[in-house]
């Protein structure tokens, strides 16, 4: 392994780097940051490293399940029985002790060192205390949403901010906020208060609920979720160059629909200069997560809390992918059942419809159990249903933020059949954009 010392920054490798100065010790720090190589526009900008192997693999899908990553312990990232590709370049076969102490601890942050601007990352780190949030559009979503995060978020929000094209609904609910408090301890919950459009990336965490183009109930279209997506991506696309030119610095958080694809629009289109070159100057991939994977994963423990046979689901299941086609429900890790899981994916996949039968927009558990409960998970460092970059795609997995990056659920193993379906999906995303 190869240490250097950056503007006061320790950086690790496992190949040597030129330019860098000398080598030094190996440091105890706080924080050790690892070079780790990645395409350049699809490979993620940096994570937290919770496996060895993910020095080598940790771009892709294989991040999430620790018997598919390169076991950096024994005799290679291949094994005995295979032979390395073409393109291989000898690496040493084992991190030292100074990264394993590093991964136990939870701090090693893995850096892409191919994106440009990859050293401004040494200086960063999440800022401490409460956190202002400010939302984009106060319709539906916008202001279930909103409450949520008035009566829950007193602990993590300082303030929020909320803009909308219609300064109307903007004085209805500044004004209905203020007047929600307890009796006696009136700073209790963050104030709201009206914003213009150049304040909106003054903050720390973005939420993006505006939406056009929404179908009426009753209407013939099957998927609501790709019908708004090409007017939804104009309007991210317009305040993704918003957030480029203000140096946004926080966490952009997609939660209308489709969230996934919106959020890869964010990041690329935040990262295109006047000519439409991708110069890598906006949002790095991790300022951006999908908010959406949360209702899906709650729709589904509905339905395994009617069920007996779908129960495992409670306190083994897992939910993975987009919010819409692609999802998929499974209904245990430890005691995976294709047919359990694939009846729980249907169930949850047409919740939305069954409400549309009833006669009403399925919007009021989206806004809370995708929107105001899991951002305020994220905003706490808690464990939450998101999408995060991998494998080039927003991908909704359990994750969470903390100091040494965004960090994804690692299990034992992922069994092959429902592997197959998280591969399936990210594939089906790769189409959209």
């Amino acid at each position: 392994m190869y240490y250097y010392n950056i503007d006061g920054a320790a950086l690790v490798s496992m190949t040597p780097m030129e330019g860098l100065g000398p080598e030094v010790e190996p440091t105890g720090s706080w924080r050790l940051f690892a070079a780790v190589p990645g395409d350049p526009v699809l490979g993620r900008g940096s994570f937290k490293v919770t496996h060895p192997g993910q020095l080598l693999d940790g771009h892709g899908l294989e991040a999430l399940d620790a018997s598919r990553l390169p076991d950096l312990d024994s005799t290679g990232p291949w094994g005995e029985a295979l032979m390395p590709p073409p393109d291989y370049r000898p690496i040493p076969l084992m991190v030292d002790e100074n990264v394993e102490q590093a991964i136990a601890d939870g701090r090693l942050t893995a850096v892409n060192v191919s994106r440009p601007g990859w050293e401004e990352l040494l200086k960063w780190s999440p800022k401490a205390g409460k956190k202002r949030v400010n939302i984009l559009a106060i319709g539906d979503v916008g202001s279930t949403l909103l409450t949520g995060l008035k009566l829950l978020g007193g602990d993590v929000i300082s303030s929020i901010g909320i803009c909308d094209l219609s300064d109307q609904i903007t004085a209805r609910w500044e004004f209905e906020m203020g007047q929600i408090s307890l009796p006696w301890n009136y700073d209790a919950f963050p104030e709201v208060e009206v914003i213009s459009p150049e304040q909106l990336f003054d903050c720390d965490m973005f939420v993006f609920v505006a939406s056009k183009g929404i179908p009426p109930v009753g209407s013939q279209v099957k998927d609501v979720r790709m019908y708004q997506f090409e007017n939804n991506a104009k309007i991210v696309a317009h305040y993704a160059k918003m957030a480029r030119e203000a140096r946004f610095q926080g966490l952009w958080c997609a939660v209308s629909d489709p969230v996934d694809p919106l959020a890869k629009t964010a990041y690329l289109e935040s990262n295109q200069d006047e000519n439409g070159v991708f110069d890598g100057k906006g949002l790095r991939p991790e300022q951006i997560q999908g908010f959406g994977l949360g209702v899906m994963n709650a729709r589904a423990a509905y339905f395994a809390k009617r069920d007996p046979k779908l129960a495992c689901f409670l306190s083994e299941g897992r939910s993975f992918g987009p919010h819409g086609t692609g999802l998929w429900i499974a209904n245990s890790i430890d005691h995976y059942d294709e047919a359990l899981s694939q009846e729980l994916t249907h169930l949850t996949v047409t919740a939305n419809l069954k409400m549309r039968e009833i006669g009403f927009k399925p919007y009021v558990a989206p806004a809370l159990s995708s929107g105001a409960l899991s951002l305020l998970l994220a905003l706490r460092g808690e464990w939450h249903c998101g999408s995060v970059f991998l494998d080039g795609i927003y991908m909704g997995v359990k994750n969470r933020y903390t100091p040494a990056g965004v960090e994804t659920e690692l299990l034992p193993r992922i069994p092959d059949p429902l592997f197959s379906h998280i591969r399936e999906a990210a594939e089906h995303l790769k189409t959209i954009i």
